[in-house]
């Protein structure tokens, strides 16, 4: 069994509900991004919902909590034409590039630009896969080296083979794979 939990981080392709449910029965709050899967409608016996009950979708966001700063980038690499959080490397980019101006004044005012970068996809070559629905991007690399999180968490990559590895160092950040679940301590 987990001590209490602070925040709970959920980095996509989780349905809602069960979101909503975890947020629930762990009396805390969640911080998410949408993965590749999360595109269209989804429902519970009371209808339709749009978002995570308790929770806050960081997409394009940066948000301070519990002494730390987070911020998120929603998706995968583009596969399908005009699908939704779906991305080219360009269009990456420019999904990062709103951060920047927070990201600035983060730096700034606290002395470093983030903590963690919550991300649905990996890093491109740390824990990705060849097939491009699975390719990292290389954005994030030059994000990593640029802004120095100390954590980049992602999802996407389903990890059911024990000799896998779930956490590589790439610089000053600790990525790490948080499917299906990783419990993480963060001293602030």
């Amino acid at each position: 069994m987990y001590p209490r939990l602070d925040l709970l981080l959920g980095a996509g392709d989780l349905p809602y509900y069960y979101l909503d449910f975890l947020v629930s029965a762990l009396d805390t709050s969640m911080f998410y991004v949408l993965g590749n899967h999360d595109a269209g409608r989804q429902y519970t016996e009371h209808g339709e919902i749009s978002e995570v009950r308790g929770g806050l979708n960081i997409h394009q966001r940066v948000v301070r909590e519990k002494g730390l700063i987070f911020a998120g980038l929603e998706g995968s690499m583009r596969y399908l034409p005009s699908a939704t959080q779906q991305y080219s490397e360009i269009e990456m980019w420019r999904e990062a590039s709103a951060l920047f101006p927070r990201l600035l004044l983060n730096r700034i005012r606290y002395g470093r630009y983030l903590d963690v970068l919550l991300t649905h996809s990996p890093p491109f070559g740390i824990h990705d896969e060849q097939d491009i629905p699975h390719r990292g991007f290389k954005s994030f690399l030059h994000l990593m080296r640029i802004l120095r999180p100390r954590y980049l968490l992602h999802g996407h990559i389903h990890r059911y083979l024990l000799h896998k590895h779930q956490i590589t160092q790439y610089h000053e950040t600790t990525v790490i794979n948080i499917y299906p679940n990783y419990y993480l301590e963060i001293p602030v």
